[in-house]
């Protein structure tokens, strides 16, 4: 049982959950967990967190399925793009065993296929630093995993783009090394190389050298999920709270998203680099690979996990999206804080960054904190003004309404968005950072706005 002071915090963690921006003054910025969960139709949630070094709690909200079983701590969700990291510490562990380079052709360890030529970078040289960093050049963002009863595919025919793959082969498209994009195909190159050079089965490769090692006892890159598993696993939803067809998806990508474990597994991974970083346990990596694979290059990454917060307080963080699974986690490199939140249902991720918030305030970590904006009343005439359909690109529009005088906004196959006024013609969501401007003609008629995202500006016109 937890003490009191520990019950107190989650508590207060419980009832302060903030979006991603709050109005100034608004005294309902800080709203209950499980008011959140039915808001984003999400059953289940599990959440772990760091505090100065260790797991101070970790505790199951909601259930593992509309009217089933609570959510333990030892209930199995699937990790989505956070499998990548764990397994980027494998690829690194064989690295400092000699077996791997970081910084050679990854084409002279691939026995079972190859990186084919391209146009695109003629005569380029992939190295593993790059395909662990996001900057090697290679196709594929993601993938959306095999329904129950699917055909499942080969490693090989993922990689050539084959049926009965269902995404595109994995080229080159950029020169390595000339930019950073997010390639999830990078990471399936780096399976196969892990394969080549270990002649062992991923699973069993991941479990050796990381999981084990680590204590990571409820979790395994198995796909798919053994059966005798499953009685101990979420049921993924959609965001619309129907569950996802036959259940959880397959990911033969299992070094990009093929990770089943939960969250205190999860906060020991994390727990695991903090005390690399410091020397005090080196059970996977040395202290100076961790700093290697800590050390934000292009793009803010590092040899897997994404590098946020100031120079003086950095952390490391990922998040991950499965079919019907969403998590995230976060964790300070010096500190010895952090928290992992993992989810049974499509749009938990937001659900998750609204939990992190409440324990970025609870506990007084610097980042993760709401964007606070001003707001202003704006008369029901001008908002109606503003309704209509705006066109940023042939493929891509967003529809704006006014419903019992609430502007909203929702971009094509998105969720519906409730916007606040920052000013006449400023208006913000809060569940996301998205800003809209909107624009008249020397006549007065509304003509266009302006798109505001990520230090993106668009504009759409209005249609109608």
């Amino acid at each position: 049982m937890p003490s009191p002071d520990i019950q107190r915090r989650i508590g207060e963690v419980c009832a302060r959950l903030m979006t991603k921006v709050v109005e100034r003054g608004d005294p309902r910025a800080c709203q209950a967990l499980a008011d959140r969960m039915a808001a984003y139709h999400v059953p289940g949630v599990s959440i772990a967190v760091i505090h100065e070094g260790a797991i101070e709690w970790a505790k199951g909200f909601g259930v593992v399925e509309a009217g089933g079983d609570p959510v333990t701590t030892e209930t199995l969700f699937q990790a989505g793009s956070i499998s990548k990291p764990v397994a980027a510490m494998a690829a690194l562990h064989l690295v400092e065993q000699g077996k791997l380079s970081l910084d050679a052709d990854v084409n002279q360890a691939l026995t079972s296929w190859t990186i084919p030529p391209s146009a695109a970078a003629p005569g380029a040289v992939v190295t593993l630093r790059e395909l662990l960093s996001h900057a090697a050049g290679l196709t594929v963002h993601g993938f959306p995993g095999y329904a129950a009863g699917a055909a499942v595919p080969t490693l090989v025919q993922i990689l050539d783009g084959v049926t009965p793959a269902n995404t595109a082969p994995i080229r080159l498209e950029a020169v390595p090394g000339s930019r950073w994009k997010y390639s999830g195909g990078g990471y399936m190159v780096m399976q196969q190389l892990l394969l080549d050079v270990s002649q062992q089965p991923f699973p069993e490769l991941l479990r050796d050298t990381v999981l084990a090692p680590i204590g990571m006892t409820h979790s395994t890159y198995e796909q798919p999920l053994p059966v005798e598993l499953r009685v101990q696993a979420a049921t993924p939803y959609k965001a619309d709270g129907a569950p996802i067809e036959g259940g959880f998806h397959t990911y033969p990508e299992m070094a990009a998203a093929g990770l089943w474990t939960t969250p205190t597994d999860l906060a020991r991974c994390a727990i695991e680099v903090q005390r690399s970083l410091r020397g005090d346990a080196n059970h996977v990596l040395s202290t100076d690979m961790t700093r290697q694979m800590l050390d934000a290059g292009i793009g803010k990454h590092g040899l897997g996990f994404e590098i946020g917060g100031s120079p003086e307080n950095p952390f490391f963080w990922h998040g991950g999206i499965d079919a019907g699974f969403e998590a995230v986690l976060a964790a300070y490199q010096r500190s010895g804080n952090g928290a992992v939140v993992m989810t049974n249902a499509q749009g938990g991720h937001l659900l998750a960054h609204e939990i992190l918030r409440g324990i970025a305030s609870v506990y007084g970590w610097p980042d993760f904190h709401p964007i606070v904006r001003a707001s202003v009343k704006v008369d029901p005439a001008i908002l109606a003004t503003y309704v209509g359909v705006y066109e940023i690109t042939p493929t891509f529009s967003i529809a704006v309404t006014l419903e019992d005088g609430q502007l909203t906004a929702q971009a094509t196959h998105q969720r519906k968005l409730p916007l606040f006024a920052e000013s006449q013609t400023m208006f913000s969501a809060k569940i996301v950072d998205v800003r809209l401007e909107f624009f008249a003609t020397d006549t007065g008629q509304i003509s266009h706005l302006v798109l505001h995202q990520d230090g993106n500006d668009m504009r759409g016109e209005r249609k109608r």
